[in-house]
């Protein structure tokens, strides 16, 4: 079976992780993508952990694409673009708009060219609005998105969530409305433009704490790892390390209070009523971890799965990634990598049963496939040799 996008042609003018990551599941799922980088390369080549000077980073964000450099600040590397642009499905972009429109790249330019292109523009705060000209990276995002404000445990200051949480949704938007613009092209025959903000992803994955806010207009406080809905959802410390229990019914309230010894809490005014065990959180917390701390996370686990109660160990990343349950799901891949050698990257989050994507190749070294797509293209020897010589790739 063919893989599910087998025949897209992608052409990728991404940068950093957002864009990156959008065009690595969409070349995941079969896509041909071809990523576009200045002589010096993509910022994330020259970022944390190095796998022989290879960026573990970038290794991790740019699998299953062939690389090309190009100066589109040269007339000559404009004219392959556009070449390489009027035989693409999709074009990704996700720099300034002053820096597109100089470069002669937009959308209104690609769509003289090719017609049905679908063109994905990632901006930081939207394309228009007082902050479309403001550039931003995920901490601003995640300041500026409210994530901050609701991350933290109570009377803690504001706190960013432990991973490029706005910088990775919004490449799955992305991914997403290129797909859905690439359905509407093979019903209707039209292209379009796939507009994405990534402060706008970072608002819509907390679309359940903003609609508490719309209906009281209390702002949300820090709750730790407590829910706002339920409780006791919460993290508790046991006797050798911590552990997560989910209470979100009545019932499963009365079954942690028996296999617990604390029936007493079950008519306890204070905790009788899940509003009240909210509104009562950190009182409960106090009560439930001094008995947790009787006993290990082990025989607790243990007790909690017996009667249906959700649970779970905190894994740190060795853990994580030598669970059983991460095998079986194949969420580590082993790849060669020219430069690093063998390297593990993760897997696809989305199984399809009959045309699955796969892990296929490693993300290229600087201009490793330029010479070839410019053949491609039907230039020569002589040619690419005079726009290496002129610095256009």
């Amino acid at each position: 079976m063919k893989a599910p996008l087998e025949g897209i042609k992608i052409l990728d003018l991404t940068h950093m992780m957002v864009g990156p990551f959008c065009s690595m599941l969409l070349g995941d799922m079969g896509a041909e993508v071809i990523k576009v980088e200045p002589h010096w390369g993509d910022e994330t080549r020259f970022m944390g952990a190095m796998h022989n000077g290879e960026s573990a980073l970038f290794l991790s964000l740019n699998r299953n694409k062939r690389g090309i450099t190009l100066n589109l600040k040269e007339d000559e590397g404009k004219e392959i673009f556009y070449k390489l642009a009027k035989r693409s499905d999709v074009v990704i972009q996700n720099f300034l708009k002053d820096t597109i429109k100089k470069w002669k790249v937009d959308y209104d330019s690609i769509a003289q060219i090719n017609p049905k292109i679908i063109y994905a523009a990632i901006f930081g705060f939207g394309e228009k609005g007082p902050y479309s000209d403001k550039p931003g990276l995920d901490l601003s995002f995640q300041g500026m998105g409210g994530i901050m404000s609701i991350t933290g445990e109570p009377g803690s200051p504001p706190t960013r969530v432990g991973t490029s949480v706005a910088d990775i949704v919004a490449g799955m938007l992305t991914a997403y409305g290129i797909t859905v613009a690439l359905l509407a092209r093979e019903r209707m025959g039209i292209g379009q433009k796939v507009d994405i903000s990534i402060l706008d992803g970072l608002i819509s994955l907390q679309t359940p704490r903003a609609s508490q806010y719309f209906a009281t207009s209390k702002i949300p406080e820090r709750i730790g790892s407590s829910s706002p809905f339920f409780g006791p959802i919460d993290t508790f410390k046991t006797k050798d390390r911590h552990i997560n229990v989910s209470i979100f019914t009545d019932k499963l309230w009365v079954k942690l209070c028996k296999l617990m010894d604390m029936e007493y809490l079950i008519s306890d005014s204070r905790f009788d009523s899940n509003d009240k065990r909210l509104k009562n959180r950190m009182a409960l917390k106090a009560i439930l971890e001094d008995k947790f701390q009787q006993k290990g996370a082990d025989e607790w686990l243990e007790l909690l799965e017996k009667e249906g109660i959700p649970n779970g160990k905190i894994f740190d990343y060795d853990e994580v990634f030598s669970d059983p349950q991460i095998k079986v799901n194949e969420m580590v891949h082993e790849i060669e990598h020219p430069v690093a050698g063998k390297i593990k990257v993760t897997g696809l989050p989305i199984k399809l049963s009959k045309t699955p994507g796969s892990v296929r190749t490693p993300a290229p070294t600087l201009s490793q496939h330029t010479h070839e797509v410019l053949i491609s293209l039907g230039y020569d020897e002589a040619a690419i040799k005079k726009l290496k010589e002129s610095k256009v790739i």
